[in-house]
């Protein structure tokens, strides 16, 4: 298969996080097919990374296997490839791959492959494989950058907010005490916050992402919750207390996940920016300095129009196996490390 053969196939694998092992197979023999000593770890029952090196790996290009849903299989035309996973982030996983081919046919050696499971809900991949590394210097994450150089990332906080109340029929409303109420209220006052910011990333913003409760319309509702994520610019810990100030004694916090923010390193040559999205990097720390990079628009990922353009994913290839070849030469040693938690 061709490089757009490739990540059509690979798309058309439906890898909704929790479900990525048939991903992982595809990815896994594709390899083995072209030469490489390919493996399995598993990262939870089912849920294998995938894993290939070459020599003594000093520098690792890696990213996810996993999708957001809905799953939707692939399409193409004259100038884009269509699908979930098209550009976050099955196209980089092919243009990774193809990188690796190119390498190889170029003699290189001393780097490697790491697809991991769980990016897209809590890194579950990336904290199995922090657990085994494999002496790395380097990590090359894959994520869609429009094909600049990450410069640094926020962090991610997702917060529960459950309110309690009392059913009562809704004809007499005095008699109950509204879950729903309680809970609007509290998102009122968590939306009313000052939110921290930095001169590099932007603001700190909130989603609320899932809200629900109730048991009927004509039932006071006796039970209500939220899921909100916040993308952080800074550490968690005031935010954290001013949440719990803000919904007390109208609901409970509770704080599910944090990924901090990152620095990260660059190359000369690349364009830059920073990023407002939060990656598997923070869970690899053991894997090496990060810098992350790839094709496609953030934009487009997670919607229903996601799509990466041929030329670009093709442009990606060259510009990974570049990337590999100038950090196994030592071109970043001499460069104030950059990489660290926000």
């Amino acid at each position: 298969m061709d490089l757009f053969a490739f990540t059509r196939a690979l798309v058309d694998i439906e890898s909704v996080t929790g479900n990525e092992e048939r991903a992982a197979l595809f990815v896994r023999d594709f390899l083995r097919r072209a030469g490489f000593e390919a493996e399995l770890w598993e990262a939870e029952p089912r849920r294998p990374n995938v894993w290939a090196a070459v020599g003594r790996p000093r520098t690792v290009l890696s990213t996810h296997l996993d999708t957001v849903p809905p799953f939707f299989p692939s399409a193409e035309d004259d100038r884009c490839l269509y699908g979930r996973g098209a550009c976050d982030a099955k196209g980089i996983a092919a243009a990774q791959i193809f990188a690796a081919l190119r390498l190889r046919e170029r003699g290189a050696r001393d780097f490697g492959l790491l697809f991991l499971v769980g990016e897209e809900k809590n890194s579950t991949g990336a904290q199995a494989a922090n657990r085994r590394p494999q002496g790395s210097e380097f990590l090359i994450n894959g994520e869609p950058t429009d094909s600049r150089m990450a410069t640094a990332g926020k962090g991610t906080l997702r917060v529960d907010l459950a309110a309690r109340g009392r059913m009562a029929h809704s004809a007499y409303p005095e008699l109950g005490d509204s879950a729903i109420d309680k809970l609007l209220a509290a998102l009122a006052r968590v939306r009313a916050l000052a939110l921290p910011q930095d001169p590099l990333l932007g603001p700190t913003t909130c989603n609320i992402g899932v809200i629900g409760g109730g048991r009927a319309p004509n039932v006071v509702a006796d039970q209500a919750r939220a899921e909100l994520l916040f993308r952080l610019v800074a550490p968690s810990e005031a935010l954290r207390q001013e949440i719990a100030a803000a919904v007390a004694g109208l609901a409970e916090a509770k704080f599910l996940l944090e990924i901090p923010p990152v620095r990260l390193e660059t190359l000369a040559g690349f364009p830059t920016a920073a990023v407002a999205f939060t990656t598997d990097i923070p869970a690899l720390s053991a894997w090496g300095r990060p810098l992350l990079f790839g094709p496609g628009s953030i934009q487009v990922a997670h919607t229903e129009r996601e799509y990466v353009a041929k030329a670009e994913l093709a442009r990606a290839v060259e510009a990974y196996a570049e990337i590999v070849t100038r950090l196994n030469a030592g071109e970043i040693q001499d460069a104030e490390p950059n990489a660290k938690s926000g």
